[in-house]
């Protein structure tokens, strides 16, 4: 099994950043992970994708609403995965997820919750305006 423990949410203004943690844990994790992510509620969808990163490499894909001001990234020795957040706005107030994935790629596109395999019990960020 994979444990996957986020942090580092919270409240910030318009404008401001906040980068949230990733950390994961569990027997399996690092030879059986090939995709990690980031996703968040939105109108419609329980859990919408907003960002994944190769777990092998540094190649990533954000969702076109948060790209040029997300970015995610990996620690590959600490087991963690980053989403720093850049120019927040109020509608990126959410509670935001991340998940690992065993059975998928990475492909430079978005990815439906259905394809990865653990979740962590989100982090909520709020954005004032």
């Amino acid at each position: 099994q994979v444990q996957l423990v986020e942090s580092g949410g919270g409240l910030v203004q318009a404008g401001g950043s906040l980068r949230l943690s990733c950390a994961a844990s569990g027997r399996t994790f690092t030879f059986s992970t090939t995709v990690m992510g980031w996703f968040r509620p939105a109108p419609g969808k329980e859990r919408a994708f907003v960002a994944a990163i190769n777990w092998n490499n540094d190649y990533s894909y954000c969702a076109d609403s948060v790209k040029g001001r997300f970015a995610i990234s990996r620690d590959s020795a600490k087991n963690t995965v980053y989403l720093q957040m850049n120019s927040l706005k109020p509608e990126d107030t959410a509670v935001y997820y991340c998940a690992a994935g065993r059975r998928t790629y990475f492909r430079s596109g978005a990815y439906s919750p259905e394809e990865l395999d653990y979740w962590g019990q989100g982090t909520q960020v709020t954005v004032s305006s």
